[in-house]
């Protein structure tokens, strides 16, 4: 995080469609970015075979923007942010 930059308070929401192929790696990227994370929640959902995942981020967006982007390319997983307006 750039030290001059504005926080922001964000949702990041994935849902991890194939865990066996990406739960290592959303992991992975989850603690690289621990620093800016406030809270987590991860949710399995075995009716539908998925595991939902809920973070509250305070940083930078050009940080948040670039975990949700890395989360994003990996295989089976979609995630999308939402920032307040503050």
């Amino acid at each position: 995080m750039q030290q001059n930059e504005e926080t922001r308070i964000a949702v990041l929401s994935v849902i991890v469609e194939k865990r066996e192929h990406s739960a290592e790696q959303v992991n992975a990227l989850l603690s690289e970015y621990g620093e800016c994370i406030v809270g987590r929640m991860g949710i399995p959902y075995h009716a539908k075979g998925v595991s939902v995942i809920c973070v509250v981020l305070d940083a930078d967006a050009s940080s948040i923007n670039a975990l949700t982007g890395k989360l994003g390319r990996l295989e089976g997983v979609t995630a999308k942010t939402l920032f307040s307006k503050y």
